[in-house]
């Protein structure tokens, strides 16, 4: 039987648009917010399509047949948002949800919403439930006019989720296979 793994597809962005986010979040005066774990810069992503425990081989060559041929999405962090939660910034741009449609499993029934999540409500008895989340919707009220720098996604990353080890750190990702997309029209 074939080894399994937690597994997503995501779209990284680019170093200069990461150091442009950090910035902003910078700007706005973030603190610490005991309610909140913060993720860091190197687990930020777009994801495009959850897979939950798979086979990261036929993951790999299930998502290469349906990425092949896709055009590079032209996108830009844009705004903010929030699941229950969940703290994000708004992913917009031409061709991302063409992308995220081929890398979504079929079964899958929510609407997309692209996005990058930026922090997670803590559960604990130090807590509450209602102080977290209205924590998140403070941030997102701080964060509703952030606008990063337009960046072309040209690959789709095939990406493992193991825990961190540790209690408080969020999970470790890395990074199965790469797909590259074609250049933008």
């Amino acid at each position: 039987m074939a080894e399994r793994a937690r597994l997503f597809s995501a779209v990284v962005p680019p170093p200069a648009v990461l150091t442009a986010l950090r910035r902003g979040l910078r700007h706005t005066g973030r603190v610490r917010s005991p309610g909140l774990r913060w993720t860091t810069p190197e687990q930020w992503h777009v994801t495009l399509g959850f897979y939950g425990l798979d086979d990261p081989g036929a993951r790999a060559e299930w998502l290469r047949a349906r990425l092949t041929g896709l055009a590079a999405p032209v996108v830009r962090i844009e705004g903010s948002g929030s699941f229950r939660g969940v703290l994000w910034v708004g992913v917009h741009g031409s061709g991302l949800a063409e992308v995220a449609e081929a890398a979504r499993p079929d079964e899958e029934r929510r609407p997309y919403v692209a996005h990058l999540t930026l922090a997670l409500a803590r559960r604990g008895a130090r807590t509450s439930q209602r102080s977290a989340q209205a924590a998140v919707e403070q941030w997102r009220r701080a964060l509703a006019d952030v606008r990063g720098p337009e960046w072309t996604a040209t690959e789709v990353v095939l990406m493992r989720s193991d825990p961190a080890g540790e209690p408080g750190v969020g999970p470790r990702y890395s990074v199965v296979d790469r797909f590259p997309l074609d250049a933008p029209n």
